[in-house]
Formats: C-alpha cells, structure tokens, sequence
C-alpha cells in the first residue's frame, strides 16, 4: 500500500472530494512538481496550509494530479509525468500549468481540485477543459507549502464544476471567507466590458453570455494590458530562474522548460525594475477601471484552445495567456466561466466552450463567486 492509501481511505467516502496539484505539498508524499528533475525528492514532511484546511473542512483528498513541468507552461503537455486529457476534445491541449487539475474536474473524477496561478495557470486550463477556476486575490490564500516558495504572482485557487462548489472550496481554504456574500443576489450588476480583439467565436460567446446575465454594462478601458502582459512575463521568468534554474544542469528537466529557464536566465535587475514600474501602473489602471462596477468583464482567452497536433507542429502558444497573466502582475482576483460558443454564420458549431472572465477588486473575492453564481443560472435558464 503506497503512502497514500494509507493516510486517505477513498473506499468510503462521504462528502465532496477534490484533488490537489503536485506542486502542492500533501505530508507522506512527494511533490515533483512534474518533473523528473524532483523524482527523488523526499516526501513532504507536513501539508500545505491549503491541504490541512481542506481536510479540516470535510473535503475528501483523492489524489495529486499532473501538471506542465514546474508551473513553467501553458499547454499542459507533459511528456513525463504524462498529460492529461481535455474532457471536452481530446484533440485539444489540456492548458497549463494546471492541467491534471483542470481534467480531474472536467472528466467528473474529482468534485473540485487545487492548482495555482502564477501566470494565469488556473485560469487557461479551467477555459480550455471547460470548467470554473478561480485566482483569489493574491495574498488571500496561503501559500504555505506550495512550490515555488517565493513569488510576487502566484496564488493557490479552486477549479470545479458548479458555483456553488467552487465557493465551498474558497470557505475552507480563505479563514474570512464570507459564504452568504459569494451566494448574494446579482441580477442587478454592473460589469465594465474591456475590448480584446478576440477571435469571432469567443467574442460572440461572450456577448451572447452577458446577453443572458441582464446585467447593466459599460465599456471600460485597459490600455496598459499589453505592457502588463510583458510585464508578467519577466517577472515570472525571473522568479521561476530563481526558484529552479539549478535543476537544469542535471540534464532531466524537459526539453521545452530548459529551453524557457535558459532563456529566463538573461532577464536583467533593469527588466525587473522597469516590470515593477509598469505593475504601480497598472494597478492603478484596473482599479480606476473597476470604479463604479462590479466587475470587469473579458475573454479568459483570445482564442478557443489550440490542438496537441499544432503545438507540436510548432505554433505559438505565448499570447494565449495574454489576457490572464497581466491580473497576475496586478494581484487583483480573476475568475473564469465556461460559456457556450453559439452557431457562427456557417452554420458549424463546436461542443467546446469558450472561458468568460471576471476581474474584482483586491479583497471581493466574494463577489465575483456571486456574479458566477448568476451567470451560470442565467446560461442554465437560456439554454430552456
């Protein structure tokens, strides 16, 4: 019996499960992080912070799950810890760096999961698998036990399939959690629309989903999101050089993560003095966006998620994250929901959903689980 069926009898569960990504320490296993260069890592001598409160809260663990290689990816694609299948098209990349966390959702093998989000890796692979995922507010939930130890970005979030699961999850891993705040009534809201140039499909399924909402809508402005997503950029190749460069000498970090830390290491004390300036920026920037809404609204990305076969065939994937890693670089909470694509003009539709996201106030984490909560009844109701 390995070190897991001997702390967590899964033969008689009651209660929901959920499942934690390995970059996540569960005490009496080993956190590789996806990589072979942790094979021979020992095993965690004591849970996260957020593990400890999930099992303190009732929620049953049932098993780590896969990611891209040290959080440092967006396709999911793992060549050695494996990478796991989107449950909504298996032709089509998992997202990462969440990935395993993602498809445990979506592939109904987990009521939630735990992944984390440094540059937008809870975000993409919930819009790309097709589920809710959520980075709170940076600062809101610990940290404490997650790997990388240091960043300025990352934050520990929830995935799940309902609303209404993805708000327990944040009761038991945010102390001050306000559950009857994230279940209030938001028929009555104001959202603020930001303009993306987003591929035709995501902009008509975020359209026909607000549509739905009957919520009141401005048009707000973010001009600095382009610099911001640069910005994130070098601060996450930075911190991630910082926290695994060494490895790479030992010859068994994957061919695509080496090639990124490699380059990483290049990224001068200018580049992150001049990311910090634009970070001042652009908060500032979102919170003058968000004065007098509830929310922004956006894609989660410009586009519906590319297949394995072009990424192997050699397309570029770094924009994908282009609207999601600069609310990394701001720390302001940001949620996704998956949306239906409606028929396009040529009469072909997809089963693929597309991701809406929310963006709140630093702090109104509660608030954006309320506007989910909504969106999905009102989807729910006009697909009736």
């Amino acid at each position: 019996m390995n070190a897991f069926a001997e702390r967590f009898d899964l033969g008689d569960l009651h209660g929901p499960t959920i499942a934690i990504k390995d970059c996540i320490d569960i005490a009496g296993m080993p956190t590789r992080a996806g990589s072979a260069a942790l094979s021979d890592i020992l095993p965690a001598q004591r849970d996260a912070v957020v593990v400890d409160a999930l099992i303190r809260a009732g929620w049953h663990i049932v098993g780590k799950t896969n990611m891209h290689e040290l959080a440092y990816g967006m396709t999911g694609i793992n060549p050695w810890a494996g990478t796991p299948v989107n449950p909504q098209d298996p032709d089509l990349i998992p997202g990462g760096s969440s990935s395993g966390s993602a498809v445990a959702v979506g592939a109904c093998e987990a009521d939630a999961a735990i992944g984390s989000d440094t540059g937008g890796s809870i975000r993409l692979p919930a819009a790309c698998c097709g589920v809710l995922g959520m980075k709170p507010t940076f600062g809101r939930v610990s940290r404490r036990g997650a790997w990388p130890r240091e960043s300025s970005l990352d934050c520990v979030g929830p995935f799940a399939r309902d609303a209404l699961l993805l708000t327990g999850v944040m009761q038991a891993i945010a102390l001050d959690f306000d559950a009857r705040k994230a279940t209030a009534p938001a028929a009555k809201a104001r959202v603020g629309i930001i303009a993306t140039g987003s591929d035709a499909p995501v902009e008509a399924a975020v359209a026909a989903a607000l549509d739905a909402s009957g919520w009141t809508q401005e048009v707000r402005a973010l001009p600095g999101l382009h610099a911001a997503f640069d910005a994130g950029l070098t601060v996450i190749n930075q911190e991630t050089w910082a926290a695994f460069g060494h490895l790479v000498e030992g010859g068994r970090v994957g061919d695509d993560v080496a090639r990124r830390l490699k380059a990483a290491s290049a990224t001068t004390a200018d580049d992150r003095q001049a990311a910090e300036r634009v970070r001042i920026a652009f908060i500032e920037e979102v919170n003058l966006a968000l004065d007098g809404v509830d929310a922004l609204v956006l894609p989660t990305l410009p586009a519906l998620p590319p297949t394995l076969a072009e990424v192997a065939a050699g397309a570029s994937i770094i924009t994908l994250s282009r609207l999601v890693r600069p609310f990394n670089l701001s720390g302001h909470p940001a949620l996704s929901i998956p949306i239906p694509v409606p028929v396009m003009g040529s009469g072909r539709t997809t089963s693929v959903k597309a991701g809406l996201q929310l963006v709140g106030r630093k702090g109104d984490d509660e608030r954006l689980c309320a506007l989910a909560l909504h969106l999905e009844q009102a989807l729910q109701k006009s697909d009736h």
